[in-house]
């Protein structure tokens, strides 16, 4: 580049990268898992008899329930009445005024709930499930505990289709 008044080259700038950068540039960097035989069942009955849960990534829990801390690969339960729930998402690049304005964007239980009274799905499951997204390498703790444990409640609970949230 140059300098429009003179023509001179400019010096080059080196600027830090701030939080957003930063967190694109270590994602560029990690390396992406990749699974041989991925879990997915075809639905066996139509989606106006399905049972629908919502897992998300967005580290939501009630008040009443501990929140999550870093590397924390547990998952938190949220009954189908709750609304009353906090975002624990502690990431720095992330923006908590879409869910403070409404929950259902990270978490579409009402939508859900409009699709079972309008017969597009059969049933809004009762319990739905909240991981902490912002987890640095811990993918095979997730795939191999609590991911598994996420899925037993889910099934004991006739769940047909989960809705990912991923935040």
């Amino acid at each position: 580049m140059t300098d429009d008044t003179t023509n001179a080259p400019l010096p080059e700038v080196s600027t830090p990268l701030n939080g957003d950068a930063q967190m694109r540039a270590y994602g560029a960097s990690d390396d992406v898992p990749e699974f041989d035989d991925p879990a997915f069942t075809p639905l066996s009955r139509p989606l106006s008899e399905a049972r629908v849960a919502i897992v998300t990534s967005a580290a939501l829990h009630r008040f009443d329930q501990e929140g999550f801390s870093p590397s924390d690969t547990g998952f938190r339960t949220l009954d189908r009445a709750d609304r009353n729930i906090i975002m624990g998402h502690w990431s720095p690049n992330f923006d908590h005024t879409g869910f403070q304005l409404d929950h259902n964007v990270v978490y579409p239980i009402d939508r859900l709930e409009e699709l079972a009274a309008d017969g597009v799905i059969g049933d809004v499951a009762p319990q739905h499930f909240a991981f902490a997204g912002n987890q640095p390498a811990t993918v095979s703790e997730l795939r191999l505990d609590s991911g598994p444990a996420c899925a037993k409640l889910m099934l004991a609970a006739g769940v047909d289709v989960v809705v990912l949230t991923p935040v």
